[in-house]
């Protein structure tokens, strides 16, 4: 019989997917066939399965350690915020709809049916499922129609560990306070707790520990210190992307979108020796000694070019321009860097069009159909093959793109400035193409290092795995599931 057990925590970015993906690479190498799943997921940070769908970017690493293909199955309801207030709703893979918060909640009750479906699916292939939470089932003012926690715990009968995170202080408030919020019948679900990211000595939290214990009547699993080479993971929360990384000679200079998408398209870009990756936020200048800008891309083009000129960043980029700076825009920055967006009818917010940057010749319209798909492109440049992916709205025209940035079996992609220097893509994951890279950098003036990066993602999920078989019950918390 195929069991399941469910990781959820006291809070958001407590490190859930990193714990889930950790315990799906231990549970691998114990011989077991294994599947991650996660009911209801809000990311900008996309995957795109091979079925032609896509899922958060957290199941995509959790399938990696797993060793499996993609599949919609592994995160059902799929959120991506498009404004404050209001999301796109993808179901299985396909976009359903896009509704404001309090809409959503009479609809979350109707997607229970599709989220049962989905991990009953992969309860059909795999001796284990490791489930994943959202945000915190303490956050009981949202427990009718959940699907994301205990609504979904309790509906597949799945055991709870609850996660805590000692790093952002309080830890036994988070702990014990879950337990006295939450109604008996999911307080009985939980089958017990750890806690993550501990800093120092672990035996200081000997007291605490058992104090939580005590309080809750929870049997502890174990106190995991702080993962240093978490970074070295794709990410998929925005609030993980740090301001700076490294001390290469290369300046690379990334501009923080209010509603930046897929930004694991910089990961590789961080760990190269040769580079010193920025991310700008808000009210921060462009940095005058940058090589390269980086656009990336954002769930809401317009909403974002708004963003980027309140922030100055559109006469930043002139004057980087002027200096003779390069300047790449991926997907949604690459639609920034045209003459205007169009949204005829209103697909990513109010029906209107917005002034681009002007850095290339082409035009953008939004479309209702949505592009999701690998590929196998060569880039225009320097001949180099490369695998990438696209998932976008958008049809993007011009003179610009009879200089294209890469080609795609018999068709042109994307686009370049006369002079080379701007240029844009529909592409994400092209990065990760360690000759791409390599070609890429060495064309602005860079070097690239002799690093696998997908080999570098494979030793730290088995250092991750090794970390928590160390330090944690992994052996209790396996056989915790049902």
């Amino acid at each position: 019989m195929t069991r399941a057990i469910m990781i959820q925590g006291t809070g958001s970015n407590v490190g859930k997917s990193m714990l889930v993906a950790g315990l799906c690479r231990a549970a691998v190498r114990r011989g077991l066939k294994v599947l991650p799943f996660k009911p209801q997921n809000m990311s900008n940070n996309a995957a795109v399965t091979a079925d032609g769908g896509e899922i958060g970017r957290a199941q995509a690493l959790q399938a990696l350690a797993c060793g499996v293909p993609l599949t919609v199955d592994m995160n059902p309801v799929l959120l991506k915020p498009e404004t404050d207030v209001g999301a796109q709703v993808v179901v299985q893979g396909k976009r359903l709809t896009t509704v404001r918060a309090r809409e959503y909640a009479k609809l979350k009750p109707q997607l229970m049916a599709s989220v049962l479906d989905s991990f009953n699916r992969l309860k059909s292939r795999a001796d284990l499922v490791i489930v994943e939470g959202a945000g915190s089932p303490a956050e009981v003012n949202l427990r009718q129609g959940d699907i994301a926690n205990m609504g979904f715990a309790c509906a597949a009968d799945v055991p709870v560990i609850l996660a805590g995170d000692i790093d952002r202080g309080g830890v036994i408030a988070q702990m014990v306070g879950t337990k006295v919020v939450l109604c008996a019948e999911d307080a009985a679900q939980v089958a017990g707790f750890l806690i993550n990211k501990f800093r120092g000595d672990p035996s200081l939290f000997d007291d605490g520990y058992r104090l939580i214990e005590e309080q809750t009547g929870w049997s502890g699993f174990g106190v995991l210190p702080y993962f240093t080479d978490a970074w070295k993971l794709p990410a998929e929360d925005a609030l993980d992307l740090s301001g700076n990384r490294g001390t290469g000679a290369l300046h690379v200079v990334a501009l923080g979108f209010s509603r930046i998408a897929n930004f694991d398209d910089l990961d590789p870009l961080a760990q190269e020796p040769d580079v010193r990756l920025t991310v700008l936020r808000a009210g921060e200048a462009l940095p005058g000694d940058a090589n390269l800008v980086i656009l990336p891309g954002s769930k809401s083009t317009r909403g974002d070019l708004e963003f980027l000129r309140e922030q100055g960043w559109d006469i930043d980029l002139a004057a980087h321009v002027r200096r003779g700076g390069h300047v790449l825009g991926i997907c949604g920055g690459y639609q920034m860097l045209g003459q205007v967006v169009r949204d005829p009818d209103g697909i990513e917010g109010p029906a209107g069009e917005t002034p681009g940057l002007g850095l290339l010749q082409v035009e953008t319209e939004m479309t209702p159909e949505k592009r999701l798909t690998e590929v196998d492109a060569v880039d225009a440049s320097s001949g180099t093959p490369f695998r990438g992916y696209e998932i976008h709205i958008g049809r993007t025209s011009g003179a610009d793109c009879a200089r294209p940035f890469a080609t795609v079996s018999d068709r042109s992609e994307g686009a370049r400035s006369p002079d080379g220097r701007v240029m844009g893509s529909y592409l994400h994951g092209m990065f990760r193409d360690d000759g791409f890279r390599a070609a890429f950098l060495a064309a602005i003036g860079g070097q690239a290092g002799a690093q696998c990066y997908d080999a570098t993602v494979e030793t730290v999920l088995n250092q991750l795995a090794d970390h928590m078989e160390t330090h944690l019950d992994v052996t209790g918390l396996l056989a915790a599931a049902r």
